[in-house]
């Protein structure tokens, strides 16, 4: 379409000129004494219109060749400043491939280019921040180097570039940031990395990648309780897949939970965790395991156990046979001081499930530290002979050899003992 206007276009002057000019009957009279030149105005016309076209190419000519200095000393310019981001990239493609020295190299290379690019007085509009980047890959390469004077020093320039020209933007601030905080859980410096990382706004800490770093460092340092509030952060962010999330979280509780040297300290640490965390099988029998070690009220240790025992009895198939064990053999270490309450709970989840050979362990200890003798010599038979776990097992055999004893049969105390030593 517009090829077709412009060829209108062309026509309609091209009739226009031969209108006026067709009919032109003027002349142009010249007088150069002695000389008289006479012109047709349309001759006139076009040599006006040529010496104008040749004054107007002369100057441009003209224009041209005086600029010819500055147009090459830009040439240089854009010349060196092409070198520099070559040799950036370069640095961090080098990186990259793990070609650490090379990047290094590179990383100095643009930093000299830029030195000369401001000797030169032709900074850049992202000066300090090609400087803040090459000094970063620089340090990141040290790093990898195990260089810490260079990389501290390479750091600090990074940092300084912000505080003495007031250019550096706040993301490039941030990352800066957070490469030094990973540094130092590199070095295995966690408190370090906890004062890099308390130096960024609020905003920035909140951040998956500012948390997963907290999280690294915490457990580092021992905070476990500040590690295990950064897990509940991450997994709300989605930071982790959900199986990931419960056994970062799963093991966080218990090491809390095992750091408790006193009763009190293991209620604080308790109260400490979400319900839903209280709730994990692991975590609730260690707990009360503890609390048995510790000393503590077992009337509490088996209220952390009760949400777990009725979870094993409602959704048998949501806890493995090592979980069940593990439950059992909590609850069998207070069955000494166990109420009236437990042991019908312990006695109607036998008889609901009479095949159960943890139940029946349960059961028989529990007649056993009540000295119903006959029962529980019964029902940890039964237990022995049906048990897969090697500890249960064990046991079991063990307390019916201890009640043979007691009624002076030996041999049946043998046949016990040997079940037990063997292990089947």
């Amino acid at each position: 379409m517009r090829a077709a206007v412009w060829l209108l276009v062309l026509f309609a002057a091209a009739a226009a000129v031969a209108l006026f000019a067709g009919n032109n009957q003027g002349i142009v009279t010249v007088f150069w004494p002695p000389t008289r030149v006479d012109l047709s105005l349309n001759f006139a016309l076009l040599l006006l219109i040529l010496v104008f076209m040749l004054l107007y190419g002369a100057l441009r000519a003209l224009q041209a060749l005086f600029s010819l200095p500055a147009q090459a000393r830009q040439w240089r310019l854009q010349q060196k400043e092409r070198n520099l981001h070559v040799a950036l990239l370069d640095a961090v493609v080098q990186l990259l491939a793990g070609r650490f020295t090379r990047a290094r190299k590179s990383a100095l290379a643009a930093l000299a280019q830029e030195h000369v690019l401001a000797g030169l007085e032709a900074r850049l509009p992202q000066a300090q921040q090609v400087r803040v980047l090459a000094h970063l890959m620089a340090a990141e390469s040290a790093q990898a180097l195990q260089d810490r004077a260079a990389r501290d020093a390479h750091l600090q320039h990074a940092l300084n570039e912000g505080r003495e020209r007031g250019g550096m933007s706040v993301e490039t601030r941030d990352g800066v940031q957070l490469r030094s905080a990973r540094w130092a859980l590199e070095d295995r410096d966690a408190q370090a990395a906890l004062d890099r990382l308390a130096e960024l706004p609020q905003g920035v800490q909140r951040r998956t990648l500012a948390l997963r770093l907290r999280l690294k460092a915490t457990r580092l340092s021992g905070r476990t309780q500040d590690a295990l509030d950064t897990a509940r952060l991450l997994a709300k962010h989605r930071a982790f897949s959900p199986d990931g999330a419960g056994s970062i979280l799963r093991g966080l509780a218990l090491e809390l939970v095992g750091q408790a040297h006193d009763p009190a300290q293991l209620a604080r640490a308790w109260a400490e965790l979400d319900p839903a965390e209280r709730t994990i099988p692991e975590v609730a029998i260690q707990a009360a395991q503890r609390m048995v070690v510790l000393g503590g009220d077992l009337v509490v240790a088996r209220a952390w156990l009760l949400p777990v025992w009725e979870r094993a009895l409602t959704q048998p198939e949501a806890m493995t046979d090592a979980q069940r064990a593990k439950l059992v053999r909590a609850l069998e270490a207070g069955l000494d001081t166990v109420d009236a309450e437990w042991l019908a709970r312990i006695e109607g989840a036998h008889r609901a499930r009479p095949r159960d050979a943890h139940l029946q362990y349960l059961a028989g200890m529990a007649c056993m530290k009540r000295q119903l003798w006959g029962k529980a010599q019964q029902l940890l038979t039964q237990a022995g002979l049906a048990q897969q776990d090697p500890e249960l097992h064990r046991r079991a055999w063990v307390a019916v050899a201890q009640l043979a004893e007691q009624r002076e049969d030996t041999e049946q105390a043998l046949v016990a003992w040997k079940r037990a030593a063997q292990g089947g």
